[in-house]
């Protein structure tokens, strides 16, 4: 996946203390294309769900927080309400409960928060991923083409709506 993430990366507002959840089966450059963005502001956080796949290299810091779930029927770690983003990288597809890992991400975005989920051209179908979001009450979802040979769905947590709160 080498490109240039710009268009990608203005999908991001960071701001200071903001916080992103990066669950992927590979760290790669745009995981370091994101990183580099939010080190610019103050008390950001990148935490890597890492699942198993093939990974660059990745140092655990103060800013990156990392854990590795053990196989694609295990859950990721993240507090409630803990993050304003979370991008979920060709884990879905594989994932033995795809409707879990989305409620779980509902649960640990802040409200109005956002969740992008990309997958390489072809291997999901995007309707069956914002039908998905829809039904974990996910709203305002979009598909955006804008990263060469993957596909991007968002969705966002909306406050007051569905689980809400």
């Amino acid at each position: 996946m080498q490109q240039d993430y710009k268009q990608f990366l203005e999908l991001i507002r960071p701001q200071p203390g903001y916080k992103m959840l990066d669950i992927t089966s590979h760290a790669d450059a745009l995981t370091r294309a994101v990183a580099q963005r939010l080190s610019e502001f103050q008390g950001s956080r990148l935490t890597l769900a890492l699942y198993p796949g093939e990974h660059e290299e990745f140092i655990p810091s103060e800013f990156i927080k990392i854990h590795s779930p053990k196989d694609y029927s295990a859950p990721f770690k993240a507090l409630p309400r803990d993050n304003d983003v979370v991008m979920v990288r060709d884990v879905l597809s594989r994932h033995a409960h795809p409707e879990r890992i989305v409620k779980a991400i509902y649960t640990t975005l802040a409200n109005a928060g956002d969740i992008i989920i990309i997958n390489r051209t072809g291997s999901t179908s995007i309707q069956e991923q914002l039908e998905l979001l829809e039904a974990c009450e996910f709203r305002a979802g979009n598909s955006i083409d804008i990263l060469d040979g993957y596909e991007l769905v968002m969705g966002k947590k909306m406050h007051m709506w569905g689980n809400g709160l």
